[in-house]
């Protein structure tokens, strides 16, 4: 996909995604999502349910890569629940410590904006400074998310 500053992104989709190192951008998001991630295993699952193309899943990775090394990444799943809750959601996105501040992240989201049809949802803690990229790219609060966890 595009280059900029030498970097360049792909999106990979389901059955589109034999070029896609997935242990490289498992074990990426999994250390750059710092005290927002979750554990490898389930990043995992986001991932495989990302890529899967049985009905009722499906989504994206978008991969940011310098030379060969992935300096961002961004998955999204389908909800399959257009209507009544936004059809996807943005589950992870993170970028390199040494490349935050050029765009990366930016630019992740605006591709997935742009490859995504249908709305948007994403969590976002309060006090993420990632929060202030998702209002200037057009997210809006519109809820305040309540959880039963067992």
């Amino acid at each position: 996909m595009e280059d900029n500053n030498g970097i360049s992104y792909h999106r990979y989709t389901p059955g589109n995604d034999a070029e896609l190192n997935r242990d490289a951008v498992l074990d990426f998001l999994f250390e750059h999502l710092d005290e927002y991630g979750d554990k490898r295993e389930d990043i995992a699952k986001c991932m495989a349910y990302a890529l899967a193309e049985e009905a009722g899943k499906g989504g994206a990775v978008f991969v940011a890569l310098e030379n060969s090394d992935v300096v961002g990444a961004l998955i999204l799943n389908n909800t399959g629940m257009s209507g009544y809750i936004p059809e996807n959601i943005l589950v992870y996105v993170a970028v390199h410590g040494s490349t935050r501040g050029k765009g990366v992240g930016k630019k992740l989201v605006q591709l997935a904006i742009e490859h995504t049809p249908g709305s948007i949802a994403l969590h976002v803690e309060p006090q993420n400074p990632a929060r202030h990229l998702y209002e200037k790219l057009g997210f809006t609060n519109k809820y305040l998310e309540y959880r039963l966890t067992k």
